[in-house]
């Protein structure tokens, strides 16, 4: 089995949310800004990265979210062998710079600020809605709503 060991970043703000479309091996859908993490890098780190090249925007990480598990069975995998095993750590962070770029030669070809209204009627992975349900249950103003 492989493993995939991932970074995201929720960013909402004034009620739109940044998402980047990915686009690869002939599947596609809107999804956090986010990807996997290089050699000895940290999950923060991967994630301020990948938010930079998928949407140009600089951010900082705020919070942990939580983390998501996934397996994708070798069926359902356009490459490599066996299934895959993801893990995708989901922080909760905010731009602090930068501007609207869409990523070149990656796996996203679009980045887009939505209105959280938007989203249900947008062709989306499922970490989006895991994402939300998340950012929901801890606001960033620290009150917890049950």
């Amino acid at each position: 089995m492989d493993i995939r060991i991932a970074a995201y970043g929720v960013i909402v703000r004034d009620d739109h949310i940044l998402l980047a479309h990915w686009n690869e091996h002939g599947r596609s859908g809107w999804s956090l800004p986010g990807g996997g993490i290089e050699g000895e890098e940290h999950p923060i780190d991967a994630a301020v990265r990948e938010i930079r090249e998928e949407t140009g925007f600089e951010s900082v990480v705020d919070r942990l979210l939580g983390v998501d598990t996934m397996i994708i069975a070798a069926a359902h995998r356009p490459t490599g062998r066996g299934p895959l095993y993801a893990l995708r750590v989901v922080y909760r962070a905010h731009t602090v710079g930068g501007s609207l770029q869409h990523e070149k030669h990656g796996s996203s070809d679009e980045a887009r600020w939505f209105s959280l209204a938007e989203v249900p009627t947008l062709h989306r992975v499922s970490l989006v809605d895991i994402a939300l349900r998340l950012h929901e249950t801890e606001p960033a103003d620290g009150r917890i709503r049950l």
